[in-house]
């Protein structure tokens, strides 16, 4: 059933933003009255799922959900349909028009998928309010931080203070997205302020883990939830809602505590301060040599960690206009830096490049319109910016050799044009074939290995 639910949200998701794409090219072209012979809701390769001819333009839903298409009367695409091609131009087809109708006609895609996008966070801040984690509440003790963050140089109880010189001074949500792109960070280490570097290795790093507790807010209490079995937790007898507050001596006040703690004592007996029902008693456990103590800490439920952390600014509609601008060009500036940080090899990001069914993988298992609308302009972004790179078969490289012919005042002849064409769909084909099947090797690893 979860996987159902996954598989519904990427199917309706896919569905609003190639319609609206495809409408983006539809509407122009059908205003300088181009032909569009074909208006597609999927790829249908060999066959369609359901298709009608009303007019000259045949609807159709495909069976392959990687986009969509719509393919109009006389224009070197993905159809490479060379014998229309070869015939002299007619009125109602693309290469006839003037160049900067075809550009109008190319750009229609990204214009409305940005627009989408700024129609969707004006509704989102306007029903849900404006969202975020509170940089002074959530650093209030200090930050904790995953294994790969203290080999960058981070310690448990660092403030994150400024990133690449620029201060953090409201959502720490993004500030943890943006070490991804920074050139430095600067924490406050016991009221100093120290610059830690970023290099792209860190970033291999962190993307390798895939940001896993990267931070995380300091938990102020060491509360046991459950005890692992054979493990010197279970021989010590401590035992659930037991509270941990001192190791030989050593106060506990946070969790990440514990564990480096514990990594100075490996192979050896330690007392433990517990604090049961109310009692301070003592108890004694052999810690293992990987400096284990073996039971999970009680974590703060979901709802308390928003209670405690997350900032809702209520607005109205007029005052969601602008802060829907900011937001577009924010999310705008983040594909230009992912992108390259994928044109970098030492990051190794082009290998968490996700196809749709590794994106599928990574929605919730439970329908939340909120989520849902946010990640959708969050996508609806990501694809005009992916529509716009200068690469034949996109609408980028489309509208690179339209706005050479109007500088040059020469159209590519159509020799060259298929040529270019064809090695553009082999690169989008090969990309695409890589990304699928890195997503189905991974399912099949782990449903079998």
């Amino acid at each position: 059933m979860d996987t159902l639910i996954q598989i519904a949200q990427i199917l309706f998701i896919l569905s609003v933003l190639v319609i609206l794409h495809e409408f983006g090219h539809y509407l122009p072209a059908k205003l300088f009255k181009i032909r569009v012979e074909k208006f597609y809701l999927f790829m249908d390769p060999w066959f369609s799922l359901l298709k009608k001819k009303i007019g000259y333009t045949e609807w159709g839903i495909g069976w392959l959900p990687i986009g969509g298409y719509v393919k109009l009367a006389g224009m070197m695409d993905e159809s490479m349909d060379k014998e229309q091609m070869a015939q002299p131009a007619q009125p109602w087809e693309f290469h006839s028009k003037p160049a900067w109708q075809r550009l109008i006609v190319m750009l229609g895609g990204v214009t409305v998928n940005i627009i989408l996008a700024w129609f969707i966070y004006i509704m989102l801040f306007t029903t849900y309010g404006q969202k975020y984690i509170a940089t002074d509440k959530i650093q209030e003790n200090g930050l904790a931080f995953s294994e790969v963050g203290k080999k960058i140089g981070f310690k448990n109880g660092d403030k994150i203070i400024a990133i690449d010189g620029e201060i953090v001074n409201k959502n720490l949500r993004k500030a943890g997205i943006d070490i991804l792109f920074a050139n430095t960070v600067t924490v406050k280490r016991a009221n100093i302020n120290l610059d830690l570097p970023i290099t792209d290795i860190h970033k291999r790093e962190i993307i390798s883990s895939e940001g896993k507790n990267f931070i995380s807010p300091r938990l102020e209490s060491v509360v046991v939830d459950s005890i692992i079995p054979g493990l010197p937790a279970e021989k010590a007898k401590l035992q659930k809602a037991d509270k941990i507050i001192s190791i030989n001596n050593n106060k506990i006040k946070y969790f990440d505590e514990v564990k480096d703690i514990l990594q100075t004592y490996k192979n050896q007996k330690i007392q433990l301060g517990v604090l049961r029902k109310g009692s301070p008693i003592i108890l004694e456990a052999q810690i293992s040599s990987e400096g284990n103590l073996g039971f999970t800490n009680k974590m703060p439920s979901d709802e308390e960690m928003k209670t405690k952390y997350l900032v809702t600014n209520q607005i109205s509609f007029l005052q969601a206009i602008p802060e829907a601008i900011k937001e577009s060009y924010s999310q705008i500036k983040y594909k230009i830096k992912e992108f390259k940080l994928l044109l970098s090899p030492k990051t190794g990001a082009y290998k968490k490049v996700k196809s749709p069914i590794g994106i599928t993988k990574m929605l919730p298992t439970v329908w939340d319109w909120e989520f849902i609308w946010g990640f959708t302009a969050m996508f609806s972004i990501g694809l005009a910016f992916m529509n716009l790179l200068p690469i034949p078969g996109l609408d980028g490289g489309h509208a690179i050799f339209t706005l050479a012919e109007m500088i040059t005042g020469k159209k590519l002849n159509d020799k060259a044009a298929e040529i270019v064409q064809t090695i553009g769909m082999v690169i989008l084909l090969s990309l695409m074939a890589l990304t699928f099947g890195k997503d189905i090797f991974e399912i099949i690893a782990q449903k079998f290995f």
